[in-house]
């Protein structure tokens, strides 16, 4: 990752993250989950209560819309690795938010480490959006889907 990131948005670990987050819900705490992968990615799965914001179409105005205004809220953007994600949280911090963090490894390293990730019904699934066959190496657990 460090190839391809710049480090300019602090990561948060799955293990920090889910110290706030009771009951494996992204609802913990007032934390808002923001999903950087592509809507066809986030169909097969995502964290539970993430919310799609796209990287290929991101519309920075749209997702500000659904932001709080309380630009202290503490936002954690993932994707699959967490590349795209660290570009969607410094559009978000240029904008003043002050507590935007990258999830690192992304939602791989989430299951990797054995947590819940749903499908669009929020039922628990194993499928994972494996993004291409390059990136699929990092996904150790779940079914992959390319």
């Amino acid at each position: 990752m460090k190839k391809h990131n710049t480090e300019s948005v602090p990561y948060i670990s799955i293990s920090e993250l889910q110290k706030e987050m009771p009951f494996d819900s992204a609802q913990g705490n007032g934390i808002i989950i923001l999903d950087a992968r592509e809507p066809k990615e986030f169909e097969v799965s995502h964290i539970k209560n993430a919310m799609c914001v796209g990287y290929d179409f991101f519309n920075l105005e749209n997702t500000l819309k659904k932001l709080p205004k309380n630009k202290n809220t503490k936002i954690v953007v993932y994707c699959s690795l967490g590349i795209r994600s660290e570009d969607i949280a410094e559009k978000l911090q240029k904008e003043n938010y002050t507590n935007v963090f990258n999830l690192y490894g992304g939602i791989f390293e989430w299951k990797n480490k054995g947590n819940t990730i749903v499908n669009p019904q929020n039922n628990p699934t194993e499928k994972v959006h494996a993004f291409n066959k390059e990136w699929s190496k990092w996904l150790h657990k779940g079914e992959k889907n390319i």
